[in-house]
């Protein structure tokens, strides 16, 4: 099968979108399908493009099984609104050409990745005139989103935009996201059901897993070895709310058995270390390669999940499959009756949103109560290797894709089974320590 991946984000960002798109087209290629990808060079969460990259020029390689074709982008060095749609506009447009290169290839079946939603009318043309499926898969609702945080002001753009949105998402044959509630939403704005489907993040619980002893970390950022690490590690942008961490730790700083660790890089980090700056109980780490990711999640006595109240169900946090994998407690903000809320309240703490006074009794809790610290982290541990397993995800992803292409009956259609298709040179999972990992396909009876 032909699949040409078109989406802002990818490898070799560690995280956020870019780090699903990536690992997503790596075990589609290690299954044996022809696999390409239009992207920009790495940015995010920095915004700046990485070492070795340039901003201005396109540039194609092959990484890891997958042909990448990157077109320039203008990455802002202080992101706002207008600056951020410049942005996106400016990618959507300079990688026209490297769309247009693959008309001959034909591809059977073109998805492009939300965000950005721009991309969307090239990526609709382009499996138009090849007469590929079209798959759209949502990160995150981006117009929703901007238009909550403020940076859609005017309520006549949003309203363009928002239908602009509908009237893109009705034309693809496919439309996927990352948990129920956002497939519910995108089939409120005029998605069929039958056009739906979930896709949900996922964490290889075979690369991080909870390790029998103390965090090297522990001895780098100078805590004690009874010190209760309280972490935050990913993204740090205005839509984490990040602010209410900092003063949760200025509450708890006469607590010298509690260290609070932020580990990550973005828009808002440089703030929120000013607001921290006369904190003893405050340590700030940049974003960990991923080879020692498994040892910064094990740092973690606490995880903490801070997010916006108006959000809660515009974004599906993808952090919290390596937070619940690692088998260490964890503590959400999310609204009653959000995804958020349902994944972890079985698993964890919740706590409303932007209330310190709720984060910081529930931190002091658990610190309190080692014997609930390990049962909510077997919960979490056993509901990743259940429900998140790459292979799991994999599996109907490919059977989703062949169907959608009419080139293999839906299972209710045929018999089927799955066969084992052993191990895979270049496997993408897991990638601390390069394991490899056994992937599965659906083979017809005939």
């Amino acid at each position: 099968m032909k699949i040409l991946i078109y989406g802002l984000n990818y490898a070799p960002e560690l995280t956020g979108t870019g780090k699903y798109t990536a690992e997503m087209a790596e075990a589609l290629a290690a299954l044996g399908h022809d696999v390409r990808v239009v992207c920009a060079p790495p940015y995010y969460p920095e915004w700046k493009v990485a070492d070795g990259f340039t901003w201005w020029r396109s540039r194609r390689e092959v990484m890891r099984g997958v042909q990448l074709w990157r077109a320039p982008l203008w990455v802002p060095k202080r992101p706002s609104g207008l600056k951020r749609l410049m942005h996106l506009a400016s990618f959507a447009a300079a990688s026209l050409p490297a769309l247009a290169a693959h008309v001959h290839w034909r591809p059977q079946v073109v998805m492009t990745i939300a965000p950005s939603l721009i991309n969307a009318p090239a990526a609709l043309a382009l499996s138009y005139v090849t007469r590929a499926r079209s798959w759209l898969h949502i990160q995150d609702f981006e117009v929703d989103a901007a238009f909550d945080l403020g940076l859609l002001k005017s309520k006549g753009a949003g309203r363009i935009a928002l239908a602009l949105e509908r009237w893109l998402m009705r034309r693809f044959n496919v439309v996927s996201s990352i948990s129920d509630k956002m497939i519910r939403r995108a089939v409120d704005k005029g998605v069929a059901d039958e056009s739906s489907f979930h896709l949900p993040n996922w964490v290889d619980t075979t690369a991080i897993y909870p390790l029998d002893r103390r965090s090297e970390f522990r001895r780098e950022l100078n805590i004690g070895e009874h010190t209760m690490v309280v972490l935050y590690s990913g993204n740090m942008g205005a839509k984490q709310g990040l602010e209410v961490l900092a003063e949760t730790a200025a509450a708890l700083a006469h607590r010298e058995d509690i260290v609070f660790v932020f580990c990550g890089n973005g828009a808002t980090k440089a703030q929120l270390q000013s607001r921290c700056a006369t904190l003893p109980n405050c340590r700030f780490m940049c974003l960990q390669p991923v080879e020692r990711l498994n040892e910064l999640l094990n740092l973690a006595d606490i995880h903490v999940l801070p997010q916006r109240g108006d959000v809660a169900d515009l974004v599906m946090p993808s952090k919290l499959t390596g937070m619940f994998a690692s088998a260490r407690a964890v503590i959400a903000m999310a609204q009653q009756g959000t995804e958020l809320h349902d994944a972890v309240t079985t698993r964890g703490v919740v706590v409303p949103p932007e209330n310190v006074a709720k984060l910081a009794e529930a931190i002091e809790m658990l610190v309190e109560d080692p014997a609930l610290r390990a049962h909510f982290g077997a919960e979490g541990r056993r509901f990743a290797q259940e429900r998140l397993s790459p292979v799991a995800v994999f599996a109907r992803l490919e059977e989703k894709l062949m169907s959608v292409i009419g080139a293999w009956p839906l299972l209710e259609d045929a018999e089927a089974r799955l066969i084992d298709v052993g191990d895979v040179p270049d496997a993408p999972y897991p990638r601390v320590g390069e394991r490899p990992v056994v992937l599965h396909q659906v083979e017809k009876i005939e």
